[in-house]
């Protein structure tokens, strides 16, 4: 069948009675007769719809195209020619679940009105032709591009959303992405998350597995994104408005600008890193990407939830990093257990970095996240002692001898490290706090 008599067939079937004898009364409104086959179409499309799909014209006109009446159809053709269809109006599209009770928007132009942008700010910045996308003219763009060196030597790139576009993301993120509940696995970038949370299932077990996946946010795609919003309940032009507002593609003005890392064992991850970037994905720097690649690695979290439960172990994972546990007998069949895991990784589209894969038994220090959990989650010994160093130098030569990196608020700065111990050690940090509020800070 061809392209499109599909789509205006799925016009006028969404536009009536959604019965067998409905949708042929339709479907001979849109041909202006009734062939044989007709009949047998609408009986095949009720079985395959029970309900209309109001959400996704596109997929019915494309499933009515692959029906096998519609290769009747298409035979029908070549043997004495029709004329063509009735043109029929696009339908309405609305949503016809919610189980999250997002907001509720059927269209476009109730997308528009929820983010109070007229349609063509709201095309402008879904950029549905991938205008922005394309221009080397930054002024155009709507991300702002740099990019850092990690401790590992790797370079990141971070897409940061200029301010309207930002000012759009955080309100998807606080009314509608944030409100979709990422798998209990996911420990960070949600109510309640902490690296704390992440490392505790952890404490006090026999073999503790770190595991990091290569390039989180660039190995999400457009594609899975737009997905999201489906099984979320929005129909498929919202959908895809919603992923364009969430996702990117690197300028290849922009990535020529990046340069690559020193390490030539980096190289070939730098390679998939550009690769990435210049398809449609989750920008590391967007207020959204954090929760959409939670919702996006759900499966993952799933699946290696099971796993880990089939060795009697556990399971959690921080954005990009990943932890697994057990009991003893664990150590003589970690390697099969570190296979298992890859493969689920790759089976779900994201990819392990080799580099930063930890075995790490209670005979040696177990970390995770900054904490030690060897017995409960704490900060390592060597940090407090050297944060209890800097604050006695502080209050017996003055702050400025410390301060070699040149922290604009250096008060301020230890303040927040104090926190940090007192949050897993109220004793330390409360010896700690008592050293800072010692220490004459206008020195």
């Amino acid at each position: 069948m061809r392209a499109d008599l599909a789509r205006a067939l799925a016009a006028g079937y969404l536009a009536g009675e959604w019965t067998p004898e409905g949708l042929t009364a339709s479907g001979r409104a849109v041909l202006g007769r009734r062939p044989q086959w007709l009949t047998a179409l609408a009986t095949e499309v009720v079985a395959l719809y029970p309900r209309p799909p109001h959400d996704r014209p596109r997929e019915l006109a494309t499933v009515l195209a692959t029906c096998p009446a519609a290769g009747k159809a298409g035979r029908a053709r070549t043997r004495r020619p029709a004329p063509g269809p009735v043109v029929q109006p696009v339908s309405p599209t609305r949503m016809v679940t919610n189980r999250w009770h997002l907001p509720v928007l059927d269209d476009l132009d109730a997308l528009g009105r929820f983010l109070d942008l007229r349609p063509g700010e709201l095309d402008w910045y879904a950029d549905p032709k991938r205008l922005a996308r394309r221009t080397s003219t930054p002024a155009l763009q709507h991300y702002r591009v740099s990019h850092v060196t990690a401790p590992s030597g790797a370079i990141r790139v971070l897409e940061a959303p200029k301010a309207t576009l930002k000012q759009i993301q955080r309100q998807l993120l606080d009314d509608v992405v944030g409100r979709v509940p990422p798998h209990d696995a996911a420990r960070g970038f949600r109510p309640g998350g902490s690296a704390r949370a992440y490392a505790a299932p952890h404490a006090g077990r026999a073999v503790v597995l770190h595991l990091d996946l290569e390039s989180f946010f660039a190995s999400v795609t457009v594609g899975r994104v737009h997905g999201l919003f489906r099984t979320a309940g929005y129909p498929e032009p919202v959908a895809h408005a919603l992923a364009g507002l969430t996702t990117s593609v690197l300028p290849l003005s922009a990535w020529r600008a990046v340069p690559r890392p020193r390490d030539p064992g980096l190289l070939d991850a730098h390679w998939r890193l550009g690769r990435r970037l210049a398809a449609p994905h989750l920008p590391q720097g967007a207020p959204t990407s954090p929760a959409l690649a939670n919702l996006a690695a759900y499966r993952l979290d799933v699946r290696l939830t099971a796993l880990a439960a089939s060795w009697g172990g556990r399971y959690t994972r921080y954005a990009d990093d990943l932890a697994l546990s057990g009991e003893r007998g664990w150590g003589r069949g970690t390697s099969r257990l570190l296979d298992a895991v890859g493969e689920v990784v790759a089976d779900e589209g994201f990819r392990l970095n080799p580099r930063k894969t930890g075995v790490m038994p209670a005979a040696g220090r177990q970390h995770l996240a900054g904490l030690v959990v060897n017995e409960r989650p704490r900060v390592a010994r060597a940090e407090v002692d050297r944060l209890r160093a800097i604050l006695h130098n502080c209050a017996r030569h003055g702050p400025a001898s410390q301060n070699r990196e040149g922290h604009p608020a250096y008060a301020e700065h230890l303040r927040g490290r104090i926190a940090w111990v007192a949050q897993h050690d109220r004793t330390r940090g409360a010896r700690l706090l008592a050293t800072w509020e010692s220490v004459d800070w206008s020195r």
